[in-house]
């Protein structure tokens, strides 16, 4: 029985060994009841960064708090069943460029005059793997814009699309 337990240890070592660490994530953002926000967004490592591109239709004009939320669960009809902003080090909200910010802070997405927005951003806090991983948790668009100082949200209202960061395919 040892001898099996422990080809059984060396197996499961050598499978997380050759585990490789995700290159690539995305969201895919469905409204919250009463809206029509949807869209995409990928996260890709790049160097020592992830690089997020974002792509949102049905948005009013102006800016909309953009987040990496706690929870991948946008099971609820106004998406807060994703819970407060994703803060593994428990850091102030902040603006994306800040150095005391959430891991979730991205701030705003800005929609033009169709209600369309996109985004394009490097980021040096968020990671694809490890304890501190987005993978797993929700992205929202909220209503409002994030003033990136109000604690702990940035006054940004409620949620209009939800999408829970899920591994792509590199």
């Amino acid at each position: 029985m040892k001898f099996l337990l422990g080809l059984f240890a060396l197996g499961l070592g050598v499978c997380l060994a050759n585990a490789q660490e995700p290159t690539k994530a995305i969201a895919v953002l469905q409204p919250t009841a009463g809206n029509n926000v949807t869209g995409s967004v990928t996260f890709t490592k790049s160097g020592d960064a992830v690089k997020v591109v974002a792509d949102v239709t049905g948005l009013t004009p102006g800016k909309h708090g953009f987040h990496v939320h706690e929870f991948g669960d946008c099971s609820s009809s106004d998406g807060n069943s994703a819970g407060g902003h994703f803060n593994p080090m428990h850091k102030q909200h902040g603006a994306p460029d800040a150095s005391d910010r959430h891991a979730g802070d991205l701030g705003n997405i800005e929609a033009d005059a169709s209600g369309k927005a996109h985004l394009e951003w490097s980021d040096k806090v968020m990671k694809l793997s490890g304890a501190d991983s987005i993978v797993g948790h929700a992205m929202i668009v909220h209503e409002k814009a994030d003033d990136l100082k109000t604690q702990p949200t940035g006054n940004a209202g409620g949620r209009l699309a939800c999408g829970v960061i899920g591994v792509a395919k590199p």
